[in-house]
């Protein structure tokens, strides 16, 4: 798989052949930017804001929370706009599971006296009376085998709540006890699906002096949760790809992608319909263009339920797709006005999982001095670049940063957005992944177009 950064390629230079007389060329003697830019005009002026804005409108007309009809009405909606450009298109579902929170109550005595749990969110409904066995953290290995039929009390802290009740599930515990780490709340817990016991947090006083009565003694529980559990639903990835003529095929692959659906109750203009506009925009002005490598563009269910869609849709790559796939560039809230403060660049950055360049950032840095002015690189996850860099393919998140007031609120709505910063953002993106996709740039290596590296800088700016 190619994993180079474009600035290694062009450090190494370029051999070429005139009249049979061989030549290198060393990378600082290259002439390339004037000719890229002669490029990247086949892409960007045809790149149309008004478009984008479009798009935003019809997607935030209803709220698309993963699961729902209005996610699944937005993703028909983008499989109709990748048909129509040409593309071989897929809706792919897969289920989400989401916790009921609607009735639930819990309760649990010990020695008569009632502690006021917590229920874990999604947590088993169920009944156990049990002894207590105090298991620590809960960590790997570290288990006893004797809280087998027993009820485990854990303290918080060190692994996710999550793998401690897997840990002690393993380990044939029937319910499970969770005292906090800090201060006095209880409120923390949750639970995945098939975690079929009952679970439930107490406050950290409470859990020490259960850790002290168990010293002195056996201590058994009566434990018991009700109205709590998963109700299956469906989300949806939305897949096209164009591949090239046979004949030009090199088998590389190039990914863009965003995710369409919404938090619950917010019409999500911004995240991430903005995003979503620039993947049909550039699917649009890149069906008719000659390449050597396949489009493809994705857009993504259930993110905001923790980027359940990408990692889906990364699960069903085998490893020979994972490989052909060189770059990842992932548009997450690239439209809005309030956003990005008073940072350079209307705010815009890519951001990387490990806060390294790669491929993606070097082309895009180069694309930002072309097309309007370098961007910044940082570090975070968060959204759907996560899956593919952990498969070893270079990946970028492109954000306006820090957000806008309205994240996440109703108030993200279309009269938010800046056509401005849909067209700067998609002509960077655009330009970046044509870069690769030329034919006359194959695997990017010996690229006698290729663009000239430009100098950016880490910045350690919080999304929020």
């Amino acid at each position: 798989m190619y994993r180079k950064t474009m600035a290694a390629v062009l450090a190494a230079g370029l051999a070429i052949s005139v009249n049979g007389v061989s030549t290198y060329i060393p990378a600082q003697a290259q002439s390339a930017p004037a000719s890229s830019t002669a490029f990247d005009n086949k892409i960007i002026k045809k790149i149309s804001a008004d478009n984008m804005y479009n798009t935003i409108a019809t997607l935030s007309a209803q709220p698309r929370e993963a699961g729902t009809e209005g996610e699944l009405i937005g993703a028909k909606y983008i499989k109709g706009k990748f048909e129509e450009y040409g593309y071989e298109t897929e809706l792919q579902p897969f289920p989400i599971y989401e916790a009921i929170r609607n009735n639930v109550s819990g309760t649990l005595e010990i020695n008569g006296q009632s502690l006021n749990p917590y229920v874990f969110s999604g947590s088993y409904s169920g009944e156990v009376t049990a002894e207590i066995v105090h298991v620590g953290l809960a960590l790997d290995g570290q288990v006893p085998d004797n809280v087998k039929g027993k009820i485990a009390l854990i303290e918080r802290g060190g692994i996710t709540f999550v793998e401690k009740l897997q840990n002690v599930i393993d380990k044939g515990a029937v319910g499970v006890i969770l005292y906090n780490n800090a201060g006095t709340g209880n409120n923390v817990g949750v639970a995945d699906p098939g975690q079929n016991i009952p679970a439930v947090s107490i406050t950290r006083a409470q859990g020490l002096a259960l850790v002290e009565q168990l010293q002195k003694g056996p201590v058994e529980a009566h434990l018991k949760v009700t109205g709590s559990g998963f109700v299956e639903k469906t989300s949806y990835n939305v897949i096209a790809s164009m591949k090239p003529n046979k004949n030009r095929d090199n088998g590389q692959v190039v990914l863009v992608g965003a995710h369409h659906d919404s938090v619950s109750g917010g019409p999500g203009a911004n995240d991430d319909a903005s995003g979503v506009s620039a993947v049909l925009e550039l699917a649009r002005v890149m069906a008719k263009v000659p390449t050597d490598t396949e489009l493809r563009f994705v857009t993504f269910g259930a993110e905001e339920k923790g980027l359940l869609g990408s990692y889906h849709y990364a699960g069903t790559l085998s490893e020979e797709e994972a490989d052909n796939i060189v770059a990842h560039f992932q548009m997450d809230m690239i439209g809005s006005k309030d956003a990005g403060a008073d940072n350079p660049a209307g705010g815009l950055i890519m951001y990387t999982i490990d806060g390294q360049k790669n491929l993606v950032t070097d082309l895009a840095a180069a694309a930002g001095a072309r097309t309007s002015e370098v961007i910044p690189y940082g570090q975070l996850g968060r959204s759907d670049h996560q899956p593919f860099h952990e498969l070893g393919i270079p990946a970028a998140l492109f954000i306006h940063s820090p957000v806008e007031p309205w994240y996440h609120t109703p108030a993200d709505t279309i009269d938010k957005i800046d056509k401005n910063k849909l067209q700067q953002t998609a002509e960077i993106v655009g330009a970046s992944v044509y870069q690769i996709a030329r034919p006359d740039t194959p695997a990017m290596e010996h690229a006698r177009v290729a663009p000239g590296p430009v100098p950016y800088e880490f910045e350690d700016r919080p999304v929020q």
